[in-house]
């Protein structure tokens, strides 16, 4: 269990590393007049540091070694 944990937080990590952020898109009502109606489709972005995967394949390569040495 330990294990498959280290192998998906360096996937994680390698991700964060390669996209940089998670970009989403949100619809926002500008205009609701009756039957008339107007909507917005706007991206937005939350960026991620590059700390963030750097930490998380760190992680994952400690949780790998302390579960090889335990079996």
């Amino acid at each position: 269990m330990m294990k498959l944990i280290g192998v998906a937080l360096i996937a994680l990590g390698v991700v964060a590393l390669v996209y940089q952020g998670l970009t989403y898109t949100t619809s926002e009502k500008v205009i609701d007049l009756g039957p008339l109606k107007a909507e917005v489709e706007r991206k937005k972005t939350i960026p991620l540091s590059p700390l963030v995967g750097v930490a998380a394949v760190a992680g994952g390569i400690v949780i790998l070694l302390v579960a090889g040495r335990r079996s």
